[in-house]
């Protein structure tokens, strides 16, 4: 079985570019949000009644895509992945009443259920971004955003509930705020990390 790395934080922090910036190496198999692939992502920015539909889209496409990733012959790679889309956007949509508590309760119940027949990544990768760097990227994006720069601070919070109880040596944190657009300083402190530990 593949080890998987994930590559988690805020909308427009630079989650996909950095891991397009690691597939370059070569080292990595990849699969991507695909936000426009979504059948329910373009529904839900304009009506909340797709929420639901749109959160369990996303839960059972992660899953298949880690299932996938394990099945192959390189490191797996994500941006964003399961555990970013239940403990980051699930609960964002909660705490926003796009979703109900029954319906979070349902997503929970999945995201619970896969979890148990799937293994955790074997590194998150957290990025972190200043207020100005987040809201650039934001607003330079050509892709359909539910989650918005005014998100960023609970998002983070979220973030930081579900992380401090995974072991250290199965994260790193980094700031992406002056990385240069290839991502390079980045991409050579994830390589070493996974060298030393893996």
């Amino acid at each position: 079985m593949s080890k998987l790395i994930s590559i988690v934080g805020a909308s427009g922090v630079g989650k996909t570019a950095l891991a397009q910036a690691l597939a370059k190496t070569n080292n990595f198999q990849t699969a991507y949000e695909q936000h426009a692939e979504r059948p329910f992502q373009a529904l839900f920015k304009q009506d909340k009644r797709f929420a639901l539909a749109n959160q369990m889209d996303y839960l059972l496409l992660r899953a298949e895509q880690e299932k996938e990733l394990r099945a192959g012959m390189l490191m797996g790679l994500t941006d964003g992945g399961l555990d970013l889309d239940f403990h980051g956007f699930t609960r964002l949509f909660l705490s926003r009443n796009l979703l109900s508590q029954p319906e979070f309760d349902l997503c929970r119940r999945l995201y619970t259920h896969i979890r148990e027949t799937l293994p955790q990544p074997e590194l998150i990768v957290r990025l972190h971004a200043d207020v100005k760097t987040v809201n650039s990227r934001m607003v330079s994006r050509q892709r359909i955003n539910i989650a918005s720069a005014e998100d960023t601070a609970l998002f983070n919070s979220l973030l930081d509930e579900w992380l401090r109880d995974i072991p250290s040596k199965q994260k790193l944190e980094l700031d992406v705020s002056n990385e240069t657009l290839d991502y390079q300083n980045s991409t050579n402190r994830i390589l070493e990390f996974i060298g030393t530990h893996f």
